[in-house]
């Protein structure tokens, strides 16, 4: 797990982009984090390439070490013991090959270990209820690709500090969950009243918005996740990035020695 995180004003560089995030300061250099992109049989996303690129790049930047796996067999305790965060980058469906698998990465997040998941990450493992439960549901429907707003409830969540209160996106797919866990913080929701048309499937649970970004502290461990990410150009986009980058260093907790 990493070994110092300290908290002083820093400039974050993300690609291109400096900013300050969060007013945090990290030992990158000890930061190891593992990027996976396996897909179980249906869809897949055509932007898990410009995802991989953005993270290398992100590592250039900042010096962590990441490790781009697209199978499996890495989720073993002794390969998952040196990762600071697991990131689930628009995996879908089953992923697991093995029971085995599955009890390495539950004994991972058991051990006080940090798990982000990306955009279709909510489509993985979807009959396993221990990881819905991680990831905070499991994927339901989503409108079709368009332009809506996101509301910023948690401003100063490492992931949205960097936006303002109403992320207008040029274009997404509102995605809706179910089975819910009830312990989220929410921090940021979509807007339903910018999306076109009306269907009577879209819920009413949460009024005219719904979670589109969150976390928790699940199982000894740290989840995050967010909805947003569809296009393979958001990869490519600092602010997008940074989005990530933010809850990477929530799911890695600040706090743990």
């Amino acid at each position: 797990m990493i070994k110092a995180i300290y908290f002083f004003g820093l400039t974050i560089v993300v690609g291109c982009l400096v900013t300050p995030v969060q007013s945090q300061e990290i030992d990158w250099k000890s930061v190891k984090i593992l990027w996976f992109t396996k897909n179980g049989k249906g869809y897949v996303h055509d932007n898990i390439a410009n995802s991989v690129k953005a993270i290398k790049e992100m590592s250039d930047s900042l010096s962590f070490t990441v490790d781009v796996r697209d199978q499996s067999d890495v989720f073993t305790k002794d390969k998952l013991a040196g990762y600071d965060v697991v990131v689930f980058s628009n995996t879908n469906n089953d992923v697991f090959d093995t029971e085995e698998q599955r009890k390495a990465f539950q004994e991972y997040i058991r051990g006080g270990g940090g798990f982000v998941g990306i955009h279709s990450a909510s489509g993985t493992e979807r009959n396993w209820p221990w990881f819905k439960q991680l990831l905070g549901g499991t994927f339901y429907w989503h409108e079709p690709f368009q332009p809506f707003s996101v509301r910023v409830l948690q401003s100063k969540h490492p992931s949205v500090a960097h936006l303002p209160a109403v992320w207008q996106r040029k274009g997404d797919e509102c995605y809706y969950l179910k089975e819910m866990a009830v312990d989220l913080t929410v921090i940021a929701v979509n807007d339903l009243e910018t999306i076109k048309g009306t269907n009577p499937k879209r819920p009413i649970t949460f009024g005219s918005v719904f979670p589109s970004v969150w976390c928790h502290e699940f199982d000894g461990g740290r989840a995050w996740y967010t909805s947003l990410g569809h296009q393979k150009e958001d990869y490519n986009d600092p602010v997008f990035r940074q989005h990530i980058l933010g809850g990477i260093i929530w799911a890695m907790d600040a706090n743990r020695n």
